[in-house]
């Protein structure tokens, strides 16, 4: 039986700062977009992956170096800014008085999403096992990276329990045939979120981390 945490907007409060970021770098390039835009549509997509689709949409080539100067200032106000998800420590630590085992499967490359864990004191908690879209073929919507990471840790995905902040985290999930719990604790979430994971196949939707340890207990029957 394995719990797999996606990172951005579920362990760590990540989306409103990334979504900040795009929102502003979208809106220099002649496209005006808010972060709430942003974050509605693109939540849980790999970052490469966005940026690919808006630039078909902006019928023109990306500025040269543009994706790099969005990373260098999203790792610097990552490095300021950055925090856990309220009452994350306490949730993992009692999932693992249950005795089961938990991984990350995330849609950010493997080298961020490790330095987001560490920034976060979270990275000890969860090492090795953590799992990125980068490794694999397509990110979510495609379950690939909840099937890698099913796989690496020898667990069949209908014993899996996925906990997603996103329509696409959710989706992803549910195309792996996979169990998924909608979370709504993140800084980015909207009055309309909860709905939107609901209709994506969300079991069950979780407005906080206090929440998680008895409605996996409930899930797993331990």
């Amino acid at each position: 039986m394995l719990v797999i945490f996606d990172c951005d907007g579920t362990l760590i409060d990540s989306e409103v700062i990334a979504s900040a970021i795009d929102a502003e770098a979208l809106t220099r390039l002649g496209r005006p977009t808010t972060p709430a835009e942003f974050v509605e549509r693109f939540t849980g997509v790999p970052h490469r992956e966005i940026w690919r689709l808006l630039e078909a949409e902006l019928g023109r080539p990306l500025p040269e170096g543009f994706l790099d100067e969005i990373r260098e200032v999203s790792i610097r106000r990552f490095a300021e800014e950055l925090t856990v998800i309220e009452g994350v420590h306490d949730a993992v630590a009692a999932i693992d008085g249950l005795g089961l085992k938990r991984c990350i499967a995330s849609s950010t490359g493997l080298e961020g999403l490790r330095r987001n864990l560490a920034t976060t004191n979270l990275l000890d908690s969860f090492d090795p096992h953590v799992f990125s879209a980068s490794q694999c073929a397509r990110g979510k919507p495609a379950p690939d990276v909840f099937l890698y990471a099913a796989s690496q840790m020898g667990s069949d995905p209908a014993d899996c329990l996925v906990i997603e902040d996103s329509v696409a985290g959710v989706t992803a999930a549910r195309r792996a045939n996979m169990p998924v719990l909608g979370f709504t604790g993140g800084g980015h979430a909207d009055p309309g979120l909860a709905a939107r994971l609901s209709a994506a196949g969300a079991a069950v939707v979780l407005s906080g981390m206090a929440e998680l340890p008895r409605i996996v207990a409930a899930h797993f029957g331990v």
